[in-house]
């Protein structure tokens, strides 16, 4: 692979306007093609398997047009001190509101009207209004939110307090003050790495382009494959921390070999050869963790995670052949004044890596004991995971949301924010036995009658728990629902789908892992040549990815230091967190991993002894990853700032993972576990050694020429 590669990279270096106008090209086709494709809709959301999903099923086959999987609103009012709303006044303010919503978009269903509904609180101080849409909340336009927001803000200025809560107002964050912020902060964090602006602008460049490509083609193929406005969202942020990542690497691998007195094409050949090599494999890594969260059988899921994966396909593509053409283009800026003015071989010089090494294999076991003590100790909260889907009473207390959540929750009790659809396949004489079996149970605040459909061969029967949503209570209600019911009963609706989902991601958890681990183990071994050298990176990226989930749970779950991190509200930690955690920090770490062993792996097929490897790897390769992990560490922090509690709770898991293990794992436990094995960490059976072909990733077949060092063909030799 390695020749191939360094061919590759001589290639792209000396065509390289051919190479950089075929990007553009390509840029520009599938910006053209984004632009010119129909607005796209979210995709729906469903969870095939489910009993929550079966009942939306039977809802949409025995109740059409009823829209029982569509988004929901409620527009809750509040009298003023001493007033109540039954008052002639607000009662017309009232009814004013529910006309201008039932006018307001053709996606609505229903809207009722608080006096008819029995929605008006017992003390008379609160009253609401449902309103019922025909989709999700995804797939709402813009007018129809927009109609709901006005509907709140006209009755606001009458008299009443008015807060608007519900799915219907739910919508994707953001995210491009996030991105620019990273990317910003990458940008100083390269220019401080490479000191040259010229080297520092290239991985940003082309990460940029990668991702633009990448989100361009999602968005022109959108309404042909159904993937939805969401799908875009992992892609791009996947896409800009592999970007940069790929293209640091092999920007940094010419420089090196650079100083090591090679003509720029020569250098741009080993660079793509080496760290190319690497690059292929830790994208191939990457590749597998976001393919294979289609086990969890979401479709959602599986869309995000292809669509992901293609973006990172295309990083891959552009370190190999972009980067080496820009390379052909900057010439001597790429790098520092200090590097042209100065001594060649300056990589050779002690640096911090070196010292870092040094330490390290003076005091293996004790480096080694410490890392892993310490995050265990972090990983201890993660024994209380307590998995679900935050709801509205999570939000900050600014929010209209949050507001309409808690004046629900005082006027008519906090299970009124999540009430259970329950479906009854029969007639009424087996609803109305249904609703007494519901009756006998605990954890209800009311059951209403059975309401049938017109051919009387099914019933929709609502219940409300007395526990908010995401209560370990109200999840205890639906599953004494199920048990208690027969087949013929199904229990859904927003709060039992959440549950569902929440199970269902639980459930797929092991084999995902067992998936994505044990395929990343084969490929590690075929790049490494080593099976101690793959099993120590899974066992360490597990200990980083337990550790980081630990975190999550103590500041979002228990509440500790949730205030320097805008946490308002403690409860259960969302559902997908462990499996995104798994499938975007595998990768990362998997990169990390990679390029600093192969730089090991490299010294030592090379005739270095296990010690002089691992200070060799550390010198050309940590300063590099550091700089990796810190632009994730930035990029990820980035959004904790945000209001939305899931994407909170994302960026500083992901943030504390990239933390862990780059530090800790790959900077401490790594060398130690190296050190202490010596030359057994390289080991591998003979009968496995001549079954596994040899790909060549640390460019053995790239040995040096005999004569100067500029000499632009290598000498292919077998090793």
């Amino acid at each position: 692979m390695a020749t191939f590669l360094y061919k590759l990279g001589r290639t792209a270096f000396r065509r390289r306007r051919l190479v950089a106008l075929l990007w553009v090209a390509l840029l520009a086709i599938a910006g053209v093609g984004a632009a010119t494709a129909p607005a796209a809709t979210s995709s729906s959301f469903s969870i095939p398997g489910t009993e929550a999903q079966r009942a939306f099923d039977l809802l949409e086959e025995r109740f059409p047009g009823a829209g029982a999987d569509g988004a929901t609103a409620r527009v809750v009012f509040k009298a003023p001190e001493g007033e109540k709303m039954t008052d002639p006044a607000h009662k017309a303010v009232v009814e004013e509101t529910v006309s201008a919503l039932k006018s307001g978009s053709d996606q609505i269903v229903q809207v009722t009207d608080p006096y008819t509904a029995q929605a008006v609180s017992q003390n008379g101080s609160t009253a609401y209004v449902s309103v019922s849409y025909k989709v999700n909340a995804m797939e709402l336009t813009d007018e129809t939110r927009d109609a709901l927001k006005q509907a709140g803000e006209n009755a606001q200025g009458k008299g009443l307090t008015v807060e608007v809560g519900g799915d219907a107002l739910q919508t994707m964050p953001e995210q491009g003050a996030s991105e620019a912020i990273g990317i910003v902060l990458a940008g100083f964090v390269l220019v401080i790495t490479f000191g040259s602006l010229v080297a520092a602008g290239l991985p940003l460049l082309t990460a940029v382009i990668g991702v633009g490509i990448g989100v361009s083609t999602i968005t022109a193929l959108a309404n042909v494959l159904d993937l939805g406005t969401t799908t875009s969202t992992l892609a791009s942020m996947i896409g800009l921390a592999v970007g940069i990542d790929y293209a640091l690497f092999i920007v940094s691998r010419y420089r090196s070999e650079l100083a090591e007195g090679r003509t720029k094409e020569d250098a741009a050949g080993r660079a793509v050869g080496t760290a190319g090599s690497a690059v292929v494999f830790a994208g191939l890594t990457v590749v597998i963790a976001l393919v294979g969260l289609a086990v969890v059988n979401i479709p959602m899921l599986t869309k995000m995670g292809f669509a992901a994966a293609g973006t990172v396909v295309i990083a891959v593509l552009i370190a190999l052949t972009l980067i080496p053409a820009l390379l052909g283009f900057a010439g001597d800026k790429v790098v520092s004044r200090k590097q042209r003015k100065g001594t060649a071989k300056a990589s050779d010089k002690p640096n911090g890596g070196t010292r870092w090494a040094r330490f390290v294999i003076r005091r293996p076991l004790m480096v080694l004991i410490v890392g892993v003590l310490g995050l265990g100790a972090i990983a201890v909260p993660a024994a209380s995971l307590e998995m679900g889907l935050p709801d509205d009473g999570v939000k900050p207390t600014s929010t209209s949301e949050r507001r309409a959540y808690d004046a629900l929750s005082d006027g008519f009790g906090p299970g009124f924010n999540g009430p259970l659809l329950v479906v009854v396949d029969g007639d009424k004489a087996t609803a109305d036995r249904t609703v007494s079996t519901i009756k006998g149970l605990d954890g209800w605040a009311a059951v209403t009658p059975a309401t049938p459909n017109k051919a009387g061969d099914a019933a929709m029967i609502t219940v409300v728990p007395k526990d908010r949503p995401s209560s370990t209570a109200t999840e205890g209600l639906v599953h004494d629902i199920r048990d208690a019911t027969g087949d013929d009963v199904l229990v859904t609706g927003a709060t039992a789908m959440n549950i569902d989902f929440s199970q269902k991601m639980n459930d797929a958890l092991v084999p995902y892992l067992a998936l994505v681990v044990g395929l990343a183990f084969v490929l590690l071994t075929l790049v490494f040549r080593s099976v101690l050298v793959p099993l120590k990176a899974a066992l360490g990226f597990l200990l980083s990815v337990v550790a980081a989930l630990g975190a999550v749970v103590a500041v979002f779950q228990w509440g500790w230091l949730g205030s320097l991190f805008g946490v308002e509200q403690t409860g259960p930690i969302m559902s997908m967190m462990p499996i995104f955690m798994v499938g975007v920090v595998f990768g990362l770490a998997m990169d990390y991993e990679v390029f600093l062993v192969t730089r090991m792996r490299e010294a030592y097929v090379h005739g270095e002894r296990p010690g002089e490897a691992i200070v060799t790897g550390f010198r050309h390769s940590a300063r590099v990853v550091t700089a990796a992990a810190v632009i994730m560490i930035a990029v990820f922090s980035g959004f904790i700032g945000m209001d939305d509690q899931m994407v909170k709770m994302i960026g500083f898991g992901l943030a504390a993972a990239v933390l862990f293990d780059a530090f800790v794992v790959r900077m401490a436990i790594v060398p130690a576990v190296l050190a202490l094995l010596g030359h057994k960490a390289w080991w591998l059976p003979k009968w496995l050694d001549r079954i596994l072909p040899n790909v060549d990733v640390e460019g053995e077949g790239l040995a040096r020429p005999a004569d100067e060092p500029g000499v632009g063909k290598p000498d292919l030799v077998k090793v």
